[in-house]
């Protein structure tokens, strides 16, 4: 079973990796002021390509890594983590007894990756019991026990969320399964796009013969043509963000009427989620797609789907060949990365996955500074009050529309740091010789506490990141922005940094997190959570308007030859960095006039600096390959757009840097689209 995160979740950042607070030295850790000015390209004017006069003179002068899809703020701070991490696991994997039951957890699951000969000399051996169990399916009843079993791909996804009508309850929620690519590569005509086909039916025959499954390129064929065809109907990723689209609340019988192809009561009976009364039929028509093509596909070809889906998935825990053979194809091919990453970094990321808020527990303790809580604070305060002027002085929104927008903003809730209270893992078996069967029963140990929770209330003090996460999120289902303990470190957030310098940067992040109450999604929900309409059909018009020329510009810019941004995919992304900008820009203004007007620095006005620094906070080189796949996939745009896409858009830049009609970025003011 495996959690849908469509509905849930906005992250502010397109890479999440995971970082140790920094150890703060009463300096700003970038240059004079907390920007690094050697970053920038000589002879660039601001207003021809904003995110290049920044960053440019980086640009040059870095490398990406060879085991990597990108370099960063967002790397560097990915490998300080994986060596401080590291550290932890090394002495809990020697001596797991030391540091209490949940280190002994984690010093297993560590080990039990660590070990690469055993894991050779268990060969394919530990995928007998689950190779066998498919093999022994007689019938299309059997299989979709399967489809709805922890660990198995499966055309229908079954899970849990809270309820769109009711965000206090959760609600089983079926919608499309996975696929072996991204649902565009197997559609996308062009060469580029033949060769990735090509290189998939491959793969796909490989991964069966290393796993000793006869007969692996007739069912290698069989195997993509089933894909394919379930990839024509599903939806893309731009209709799969449409909440209002997703919205399909139904019974068991419904179900059944829409497609009757599938045994919904069996397959939610196998899940655990039999007694909800309602499910969210979200995708429905894939669903209804999807059936037609389970009822025509014969049954073999679905258990040589599930063997393969089973075998891939899970290669990364395998003998070297296999591993091997998935990142050659996922990462080398798919994404241009020429070198598979050394092992024990792997395994930092695999342990933070399966016991990620143990974890976090031990970073909190050992690298989290306390005092940063208050100051974000201070700032968040900013920022909602930034927001509230703002909406108080719209001139697009009627008085009705208004009033709920305020009364949304004015429920906010912020979490910041670390959670509340962690998860007890203690009910988590961890074998140090079964990687694999640790890895499936961590997936069965989430399906089970998931379940736990599920004839209660929801609980609010939940977190969906570890706070060892770069990274932060706005859920609309309760209304809450949560700011993990890892970003709270330079570029994002430095205490010893130029006020200007934080708000450009952690105050545009906060304020992105904002705007996705406010962006073409978010803005469906109201201050409790609850999926209900608060806008005025008058003022749904005027935000239609605006969204959709910022949807407009992106979808002009193509940051690969061949493939330019979606400008609709990624719109709530786009609204979240344009209305987080302007609300920070608004707040520090605030600020100033508390405190006095900023000095200059380094020849830069306090304008210039906030921007420059939300400017190196976007600061990232991307492979081609993966750059494509993002383009497809990911609601977030490429870094340069990020920044130029926005600040284009805002009058105060145009002030700072004398941008003037003829530089390349200049938008009349007319064309300057202003949202929140």
């Amino acid at each position: 079973m495996k959690l849908r995160r469509s509905l849930l979740l906005a992250s502010v950042a397109a890479l999440l990796v995971s970082a140790p607070a920094l150890a703060q030295t009463g300096k700003p850790r970038y240059g004079s002021f907390g920007v690094d000015l050697t970053a920038q390209k000589p002879g660039v004017k601001p207003g021809d390509d904003f995110w290049t006069y920044a960053n440019g003179g980086w640009a040059e002068r870095t490398q990406i890594a060879a085991d990597r899809t990108s370099a960063g703020p967002f790397v560097d701070l990915a490998v300080a983590a994986e060596t401080n991490v590291r550290t932890l696991l090394d002495e809990m994997a020697v001596d797991p007894g030391a540091f209490g039951a949940s280190g002994k957890q984690i010093g297993n699951f560590y080990a039990s990756w660590m070990d690469e000969a055993g894991i050779e000399a268990r060969g394919a051996g530990p995928l007998k019991p689950y190779l066998d169990r498919i093999a022994g399916v007689q019938d299309k009843a059997a299989l979709q026990v399967l489809f709805a079993s922890n660990g198995y791909a499966s055309p229908v996804d079954v899970d849990i969320m809270p309820g769109l009508a009711d965000p206090t309850r959760y609600t089983a929620a079926v919608g499309q399964g996975g696929l072996g690519m991204p649902r565009d590569y197997f559609l996308n005509p062009g060469e580029k796009f033949d060769a990735f086909r090509k290189a998939y039916r491959a793969y796909v025959q490989q991964i069966q013969e290393l796993a000793g499954i006869p007969d692996a390129a007739a069912k290698a064929d069989a195997i993509v043509a089933l894909e394919t065809a379930m990839a024509k109907v599903q939806w893309s990723p731009e209709q799969s963000r449409d909440i209002a689209a997703l919205n399909d609340p139904q019974t068991i019988a419904g179900l059944k009427a829409k497609a009757p192809e599938f045994d919904w009561a069996l397959m939610l009976k196998t899940a655990g989620l039999d007694s909800s009364p309602q499910i969210l039929m979200t995708q429905n028509t894939a669903l209804i797609a999807l059936g037609k093509i389970f009822a025509e596909t014969p049954l073999q070809t679905w258990k040589d789907y599930v063997a393969y889906r089973f075998v891939s998935d899970h290669a990364t825990f395998l003998p070297k060949a296999f591993d091997q053979a998935r990142f050659d194809f996922y990462s080398k091919t798919l994404s241009g990365v020429p070198m598979q990453r050394e092992r024990w970094k792997r395994g930092v990321q695999l342990v933070n996955g399966a016991l990620g808020e143990a974890v976090g527990q031990a970073y909190v303790a050992k690298y989290y500074p306390p005092a940063a809580e208050k100051q974000m604070a201070e700032l968040i305060e900013n920022l909602r009050e930034a927001y509230r002027e703002r909406i108080a002085a719209s001139s697009w929104m009627d008085d009705a529309t208004r009033k709920a927008a305020l009364a949304k903003l004015a429920a906010f809730e912020p979490r910041i740091g670390h959670p509340e209270k962690y998860i007890d893992y203690s009910a988590l078996q961890v074998s140090r010789d079964d990687l694999l069967g640790n890895v499936m029963r961590s997936g069965e140990f989430q399906h089970e506490l998931a379940l736990s929770r599920f004839p209660k209330p929801v609980d609010r003090t939940l977190w969906a990141m570890t706070p060892q996460t770069v990274n932060a999120y706005y859920n609309p289902l309760s209304n809450q922005i949560t700011f993990p303990a890892a970003i709270l470190q330079p570029p994002f957030f430095d205490p010893n940094a130029d006020p200007a310098v934080n708000y450009g940067a952690i105050g545009a992040v906060i304020g992105h997190e904002m705007g996705h109450g406010f962006d073409d999604q978010g803005s469906m929900f109201g201050p409790t959570g609850k999926f209900e309409n608060w806008w005025t059909p008058a003022a749904k018009t005027a935000f239609g308007a605006r969204t959709s020329a910022l949807a407009d510009q992106y979808s002009s810019y193509e940051p690969v030859p061949g493939t330019k941004i979606n400008g609709k995919l990624t719109l709530g992304e786009n609204i979240g960095d344009l209305g987080g900008v302007e609300a920070s820009y608004s707040a520090y203004q605030k600020y100033q006039a508390k405190h006095g007007k900023a000095k200059m620095v380094d020849g830069l006005s306090g304008d210039q600096r906030f921007f420059l620094a939300y400017a190196q906070a976007w600061r990232a080189k991307v492979r081609e390959d993966a750059q494509r796949q993002a383009l497809l996939t990911d609601p977030h745009s490429p870094a340069t757009a990020r920044v130029n896409g926005i600040v284009r858009n805002v009058d105060a830049w145009y002030k700072a840097f004398d941008i003037k009609p003829g530089d390349k970025l200049y938008l009349p003011p007319e064309k300057r689209v202003h949202i929140w």
